[in-house]
């Protein structure tokens, strides 16, 4: 379902999602020793792939969108690769690197869709032993004020029925991952640490972020409109309410970051 409604809506991702604030990749560059080479897995249009680059001597950038990966940046030190969801050893040693040769792994907002279990055995297969890192993150709904906020609640209570399974991961903040890694050098548990990112909305920019998540469009694959007329009107009403046009959107971010240690 993901592939579909992300390869569809590509343009749109990329023009009204949030980018990744810099201190989330300073964080997760102190702790791998070595930045040779980054795999990013579930690239999208290289939101995360941009930042890696400027850290990491060679970034694999993968996913299974197409459309997604064209409108990526073209960087001298990034490689992109369409792939399949699940791959054997020998296609990720001739898409992605070979075994026990890469220094991170990142997934940005697209390990809930994974086949997790099987992705975090591929991440093993890729990582150098024993300082190897993965580092998955997610960002939950905007905030923007009290009044948008109570009338988002709404909306996102009544979407939750035609959830994908999988949304719930998110919604959860990746804790309920069974996080396979130990914690990296400094820290004493895999998190989720919290960082946050904001970004400076108009109302339909707003209402474009709305539209581009799963949780409006899986309702809608259904047959259920959530922003109808009076929701758009309460959305409208509670917006104008301070006479400002655009409000800085707050996204909270949630990162699971572990190291590969000694191969068993």
């Amino acid at each position: 379902m993901a592939a579909k409604l992300y390869d569809t809506q590509a343009k749109e991702y990329r023009d009204i999602r949030p980018s990744y604030p810099p201190e989330l990749f300073q964080f997760i560059a102190s702790k791998t020793p070595i930045h040779d080479l980054a795999w990013d897995a579930g690239a999208g249009n290289g939101q995360a792939t941009l930042s890696l680059a400027g850290i990491y001597k060679n970034v694999i950038a993968t996913d299974t969108s197409q459309n997604q990966l064209h409108l990526a940046p073209d960087l001298p030190n990034v490689r992109y690769q369409q792939t399949t969801p699940l791959m054997t050893e020998a296609e990720l040693h001739h898409n992605v690197a070979t075994q026990s040769s890469v220094d991170v792994v990142t997934v940005a907002q697209a390990l809930h869709w994974f086949d997790i279990s099987a992705f975090f055995q591929q991440a093993k297969w890729v990582l150098k032993k024993p300082q190897g890192v993965i580092a998955a993150w997610c960002y939950t709904a905007p905030e923007v004020n009290e009044s948008v906020d109570s009338v988002f609640n709404g909306y996102y209570l009544e979407s939750k029925p035609y959830w994908d399974p999988a949304r719930n991961i998110l919604d959860d903040k990746y804790r309920s991952i069974d996080f396979p890694f130990m914690p990296v050098d400094g820290e004493v548990h895999t998190g989720p640490f919290k960082f946050k990112t904001e970004k400076l909305l108009a109302l339909d920019d707003y209402f474009a972020y709305l539209r581009s998540s799963s949780g409006y469009q899986m309702p809608r694959k259904k047959g259920v409109e959530l922003l109808r007329s009076d929701v758009i009107e309460d959305f409208e009403r509670a917006w104008n309410e301070d006479g400002n046009a655009h409000k800085i959107a707050t996204f909270p971010i949630y990162l699971r970051i572990g190291k590969v240690g000694n191969p068993n």
